[in-house]
């Protein structure tokens, strides 16, 4: 299939049935394979793209519609975001990308949209550059010129300052690179990265992980050397953080209560025997897949369970307990995209008492001397730092214990591990080590 076409059926199909944009265009890659991989590519970058710089295209695409946005057809409205997309931000010729796109639309069954869709691109590859609202507004300039909802950004700036928020925002459209985590059941970090380079990939250590590898674009992940022998993982480098921040000893026994989509759990069932739980028992499949892939089956078990609710006894007792906790994820934007226009400011509040609940469930569990190691992949204090320490003072048999490892020097803020997009390279997470004393 043109690789327009795909992109804009994906993105017509996000917008009708709220799915995960890398879960339709994985899926609609694999129905309609192209026969050239830069056609794949082309269709990845244009799905990815125009969602990241939607808000923008956006605004751009109103000067000259006569109609709301929201009254279009989704394939209609795919297409005006793919056209404006290249126009604004590739080096495809103006004239190219507004011809292709129109041709594009056609092949998706929708001729009748063409005199249309060609005569607004037509006047947006006419200006000199994507317009702006005026930079007086800073929230709202920022809001708009980065594709970010101003709620969002209104937050940022209040929490990190003008220059920390903008660089965050810029970082959040920028494609991330593939990252992989050795499985160190199988291999080493160094034996791995030496046999990558062997094999032609130029592949490079992470900066701060010693587990993790950061991989040139390679297409088709599974192609990879070493996948399907199970020697790796994909793990963004600040998601591998978590667990080695989170230093459990080798011999604990670990229960991962939010364990979907299984990344932390088989990090930790590289070295521990892992319970992972979670609520929705179709994403265990996943998880059993990537365990059996390496080679980790007698070390993890898979069951579904509400993190709320008391754990059976049956399992056993645990030595740690790992509690990824559902929250906002927005720390993750740049491999999500479309989750910025989903989420609302009351999500945060609402998140917020989800994870307190599971909270209060998890430590219930946890023995005297035992650790309890909370995530978020968001940069919400309500659902971090806050979070935690609202815990520690209602339950004062516990205390933040930040892990002893050295020679590494990880991105801590207190005794917490916090991680920020932005130049360094990483997905925002935050992290917290907790002890139960008695």
């Amino acid at each position: 299939m043109n690789p327009r076409a795909l992109a804009i059926l994906v993105l017509a199909r996000v917008r009708a049935t709220d799915a995960y944009l890398n879960v339709v265009l994985d899926t609609m890659l694999s129905e309609s394979p192209p026969k050239d991989p830069r056609d794949a590519g082309l269709a990845t970058e244009l799905a990815y793209g125009t969602t990241r710089r939607q808000l923008a295209l956006d605004y751009a695409i109103t000067r000259f519609a006569d109609r709301k946005l929201e009254a279009m057809e989704d394939r209609v409205l795919a297409a005006l975001r793919i056209g404006a997309y290249q126009i604004f931000h590739t080096r495809v010729p103006a004239r190219a990308a507004v011809a292709e796109t129109v041709q594009a639309l056609k092949e998706v069954g929708l001729a009748r949209a063409a005199g249309f869709t060609n005569a607004i691109l037509r006047k947006l590859a006419e200006l000199p550059a994507p317009p702006l609202p005026s930079p007086t507004d800073v929230a709202h300039h920022l809001s708009v010129r980065e594709s970010h909802p101003q709620w969002l950004v209104e937050r940022w700036l209040r929490q990190f300052g003008r220059e920390r928020a903008e660089s965050m925002l810029v970082a959040d459209n920028q494609s991330p690179p593939v990252v992989i985590r050795a499985n160190t059941s199988k291999v080493t970090r160094d034996a791995l990265l030496t046999q990558l380079q062997e094999v032609g990939v130029d592949a490079k250590a992470a900066t701060v992980s010693p587990l993790g590898i950061i991989l040139p674009p390679v297409g088709r992940i599974e192609d990879v050397y070493g996948y399907s022998e199970g020697l790796w993982q994909v793990q963004d480098e600040a998601a591998q953080l978590v667990g080695v921040y989170g230093a459990i000893p080798d011999n604990a026994r670990v229960l991962d209560v939010c364990a979907a989509p299984g990344g932390k759990s088989c990090h930790q069932a590289q070295s521990h025997d892992v319970v992972a739980v979670d609520l929705h028992a179709h994403k265990l499949r996943k998880i059993e897949s990537e365990v059996k892939r390496l080679g980790l089956t007698s070390r993890l078990k898979a069951y579904a369970h509400d993190a709320t609710e008391p754990f059976p006894e049956a399992w056993g007792e645990f030595h740690a307990m790992l509690v990824d906790a559902p929250c906002s994820g927005l720390g993750t934007l740049r491999r999500h995209p479309e989750l910025r226009y989903r989420r609302k400011e009351e999500d945060v509040s609402r998140l917020a008492t989800l994870q307190r609940r599971i909270l209060e469930n998890c430590q219930e569990a946890v023995p005297a001397g035992g650790l309890l190691v909370y995530a978020v992949c968001t940069l919400e204090p309500q659902e971090g730092q806050d979070q935690v320490e609202m815990f520690l003072r209602s339950h004062p048999e516990w205390t933040a214990e930040p892990p002893v490892l050295p020679g590494l020097k990880l991105p801590l803020t207190q005794a917490y591990l916090r991680t920020l997009p932005g130049p360094e390279g990483f997905d925002g997470f935050f992290a917290a080590r907790l002890r139960k004393l008695y």
